[in-house]
């Protein structure tokens, strides 16, 4: 939010629901031959040709899913689009189209909302996507942010979560936990500030983390470097709300077991120092921690050569029948049973 008391704030009610829209969807131009009609008419207008449509929602809210007294609403309006992204594709398709609504109290003034719609700018920028639509309403709660996507992929190529089969590697891009991490350190340092509002928090030692937290980045990249090395997962999630909930579904979607090996999950060397810091396990913050947007496929074991080596890929375990159950190896090489331990909206 906007605090500086010097700042000029322009009241929502001043230039109306039309006005807001006018003012926050200007500088977003059309850039995919899909987008045949944008902002502006009751519907936007997208043709697919002979590519199929893949589309996901979800909804953001103060106090459940952000906390503005730390994440800048710039940040917060790039999270938005990338939450949303990731879903897209963790389906092996490409996006190409959002629509943005958002809901909003009167604390919050104009220059606020364009700080937000400068994050999904940049995000549309980054990722090449069109915001075709959306909607504007107020609230008496706060901030509520809901984006869905839209994206494409011939039908061929699309993954879903139920194609794991028994001997398939298991696989994840980048790395785990860091975003939890981020999450509890801003936590600390936030308890910290209304104690002491003078005290500033070195944060320094943190950024990496801080930054998996504030600024994630959904993996397109992974999409289009499968494809590049002739890679079709058998099945894909991303993880959002831990490597073990995720997991989990794909082996109840999929009807299978798995041997999840803890040493090949990959954490970063400052994840590692902080979970010591704030005495946590860095298994169990990478397991159940949350918000990586990283992607979790299985892949035949006929694809390992293509990928082995690849800094951006880690095999961390592979599928077995289902009667083998849902297992982690420990490194003292105990099986443990898999447990969902990550985000539930309604615990």
């Amino acid at each position: 939010m906007l605090e500086d008391k010097n700042i000029h704030k322009t009241s929502l009610e001043q230039i109306g629901e039309f006005g807001l829209i006018d003012i926050l969807t200007q500088g977003f131009p059309l850039r995919n031959p899909s987008s045949l009609k944008g902002i502006g008419d009751d519907g936007a207008v997208i043709d697919f040709a002979h590519e199929k449509a893949v589309i996901s929602t979800d909804l953001l809210i103060e106090g459940v899913h952000f906390n503005l007294s730390y994440m800048p609403l710039k940040h917060l309006g790039y999270k938005a689009v990338m939450v949303n992204l990731s879903d897209i594709y963790a389906m092996n398709a490409i996006a190409t189209q959002i629509t943005v609504s958002i809901a909003v109290s009167n604390r919050f003034p104009l220059e606020a909302l364009e700080e937000l719609y400068e994050g999904i700018r940049l995000a549309c920028d980054i990722y090449k996507v069109d915001l075709v639509g959306g909607d504007t309403t107020s609230s008496l709660r706060g901030l509520i942010i809901s984006v869905t996507s839209i994206g494409k992929a011939p039908l061929e190529k699309i993954v879903y979560r139920n194609g794991a089969k028994e001997n398939d590697l298991i696989v994840v891009s980048g790395d785990l936990g860091s975003a939890y991490m981020g999450l509890q350190v801003l936590e600390r340092e936030n308890e910290v500030f209304k104690v002491n509002p003078n005290l500033q928090p070195d944060l320094e030692p943190y950024q990496y983390l801080i930054e998996r937290q504030l600024k994630p980045e959904a993996r397109k990249d992974i999409v289009l470097l499968l494809e590049k090395l002739g890679v079709k997962p058998t099945s894909m999630m991303d993880i959002s709300d831990g490597l073990s909930s995720e997991l989990l579904h794909i082996c109840k979607q999929s009807q299978v077991g798995c041997r999840l090996m803890e040493e090949k999950i990959p954490l970063d060397p400052v994840l590692i120092n902080a979970c010591e810091e704030f005495n946590l396990s860095s298994t169990m913050v990478a397991l159940s921690g949350g918000e990586d947007y990283e992607l979790l496929f299985t892949i035949s074991q006929a694809d390992y050569d293509k990928i082995k080596g690849n800094p951006n890929l880690s095999v961390i375990g592979y599928i077995t029948d289902a009667s083998q159950g849902c297992n982690l190896i420990t490194r003292a090489n105990e099986a443990i049973p898999l447990e969902a331990r990550g985000w539930n909206a309604f615990r």
